[in-house]
């Protein structure tokens, strides 16, 4: 099973860079970074693990430019979002980004997407919590015509594109291998089953109960093969990861603190006791 990390990096924290070059050397799999372009003062969305929201989400620095700098100074780190906002951006634009981000790395980039917990965050993009979840498709349909072998139109409900030239072009064809964040349940499943490779849930409590249910949608879309289960934010144990690994996980992402280099280091050299 790969282990890979995940952090909140801000301005205040360990540069992406750095840590990049840290977790390669030490023998991690990869650096899942999320995202939040900003957190409106109104806080009218509970934060959803609860207490009090920390104060760095409201610091978090872009993941495409950071998940960039980590590409330029390792080649073998995979690296990916855990998770972007896809819902939050031009899909035309997003396209172009994660294209050269894969390009760039060497395509190493796994596409994390989440459908986005904070309201107040996305009203300000415009979209609402009921469309979320049907913008992000949409948005993910859009992008994989611009990711198309050949120049291909898109007419969607949110968003539509000509048929046009678009590179670079991700490596792997069809697009970056794309993971699905969300809790359990039968619409989260479906979207999965539809159009992802498979799911990144925050944590690892209900997956037991969990996975029957999302394989069975998965075959009942007529998908071949399993869908990849990657547990993140996870503080391990020995005895938790090889609960993952006994349910078929093939990756775990562990949760870094969002602190200084000697602070996210000595947590390096704590989780490698788990490699």
């Amino acid at each position: 099973m790969r282990i890979s990390t995940t952090a909140l990096l801000t301005d205040e924290t360990i540069r992406p860079g750095r840590l990049a070059v840290e977790l390669q050397q030490r023998g991690f799999a990869g650096l899942f970074l999320p995202e939040h372009t900003h957190i409106p003062v109104s806080r009218r969305t509970p934060y959803p693990f609860g207490g009090d929201l920390p104060r760095a989400y409201g610091r978090t620095l872009d993941p495409f430019v950071a998940l960039t700098a980590a590409a330029a100074v390792t080649d073998t780190l995979a690296l990916g979002t855990g998770i972007a906002l896809v819902a939050q951006h031009d899909p035309i634009a997003l396209a172009k980004q994660i294209a050269t981000l894969d390009l760039l790395s060497g395509g190493r980039f796994t596409l994390g997407v989440g459908f986005g917990w904070n309201i107040e965050e996305a009203a300000d993009h415009g979209v609402s919590r009921g469309s979320r979840r049907a913008v992000v498709r949409d948005r993910i349909a859009l992008m994989r015509a611009l990711w198309a072998p050949e120049p291909t139109a898109y007419e969607g409900d949110f968003g539509s594109v000509s048929a046009s030239y678009a590179h670079p072009k991700p490596t792997r064809p069809g697009g970056p291998r794309l993971l699905l964040g969300g809790a359990a349940g039968p619409t989260l499943f479906a979207h999965i089953a539809a159009y992802a490779d498979g799911w990144l849930p925050t944590g690892g409590s209900g997956l037991t109960d969990a996975l029957p249910q999302l394989r069975a949608a998965w075959r009942e879309a007529g998908r071949a093969g399993e869908p990849e289960i990657v547990p993140s934010y996870v503080v391990p144990t020995a005895g938790k990861l090889a609960h993952y690994r006994d349910l078929g996980a093939e990756e775990v992402v562990l949760m870094l603190p969002s602190g200084g280099t000697d602070e996210v280091l000595r947590a390096l050299d704590d989780y490698a006791q788990y490699l």
